[in-house]
């Protein structure tokens, strides 16, 4: 292939940040063929000359399992047609929940995937990560890695608002939450969350009685099974609330979960653009545009 010129922006399936990010920061999409034979095995054409340019993936790797070996071979495969650079941008990053080993035998996934993912690209940039007993990326990514926030994108959503009362579910959530307050100019509260089983929880909330008739809108980074949201609608609607909102970064929805939460009583479920999902209404690219700069411009001048 002739050498290229221009920086490019491969994604395997349609993404909301594609066009986006190519628009803020000068991209030019980088074209490919995708298709799985009959046995299911993938096979992928890169067919936008790579030779020389830096090259960025823009992933979806939420339900990682069925994605990550073609992203693999797509990481390998600009390599191998000379790509100066591969960065990988992954709104929403996989894998972080598993990060000890709580059970004898267990598989700490979290640190198995950051190795594995570490050795196909040169750098990463996410969208709050679940950083639990991490304190940073850099403890398990070989690369280096930059953490985008996405509160001030939720933040941005709200202002102007008015009558709004913030919600986090439980008291993981409360940084989380005040800081979003702090910039949106809204009241919040903290529920309490205790966890019955894997698909059970009961959450309780303080006293809302001075905010009635307000809108209520929980915020979270993540939405999986949705019964912890599910749970703190409940805690709502006993104390009166009627106009419930659900606003968070990441939605991944598992086993249809968006359907249940609508069915609770949410009048509104709104998501950022991480993950591909009809609620996207809050965009995260310009989050994302300087980090990316930084990175690329890093990678320009190590081959100068």
């Amino acid at each position: 292939m002739a050498k290229a010129e221009k920086t490019l922006l491969f994604t395997l399936e349609p993404h909301p940040l594609q066009q986006k990010l190519c628009d803020q920061l000068g991209l030019e999409p980088g074209q490919l063929e995708l298709r799985r034979f009959p046995d299911g095995e993938s096979y992928i054409r890169i067919t936008t000359p790579v030779n020389g340019a830096h090259c960025i993936v823009l992933a979806d790797l939420s339900r990682p399992d069925s994605k990550y070996l073609a992203h693999v071979f797509l990481f390998e495969t600009l390599r191998e047609l000379g790509a100066k650079s591969v960065g990988l941008v992954a709104p929403y990053l996989c894998y972080m929940r598993q990060d000890r080993r709580f059970v004898d035998g267990e598989a700490v996934t979290s640190r198995l995937f950051a190795r594995s993912l570490s050795s196909h690209i040169d750098w990463l940039v996410t969208v709050d990560p679940h950083l639990h007993r991490y304190q940073s990326l850099d403890e398990i990514y070989r690369r280096p890695t930059k953490v985008v926030q996405g509160a001030p994108a939720l933040a941005g959503w709200l202002q102007g608002q008015d009558n709004v009362l913030l919600v986090g579910p439980d008291a993981e959530s409360e940084q989380w939450v005040s800081s979003i307050a702090q910039a949106s100019g809204h009241p919040y509260v903290i529920g309490a969350k205790q966890r019955l089983g894997d698909r059970q929880v009961e959450v309780t909330l303080p006293d809302i009685s001075r905010y009635r008739g307000w809108k209520a809108v929980i915020v979270d980074d993540v939405i999986s099974s949705g019964r912890t949201i599910g749970e703190c609608v409940k805690a709502l609607k006993v104390q009166g609330a009627d106009t419930i909102v659900c606003a968070a970064v990441h939605g991944i929805f598992a086993e249809a979960s968006d359907t249940y939460l609508l069915g609770t009583g949410l009048k509104a479920l709104v998501t950022t653009n991480t993950i591909p999902h009809s609620t996207n209404e809050i965009d995260v690219s310009t989050l994302l545009t300087s980090p990316i700069r930084d990175f690329l411009n890093q990678a320009e001048g190590a081959h100068r």
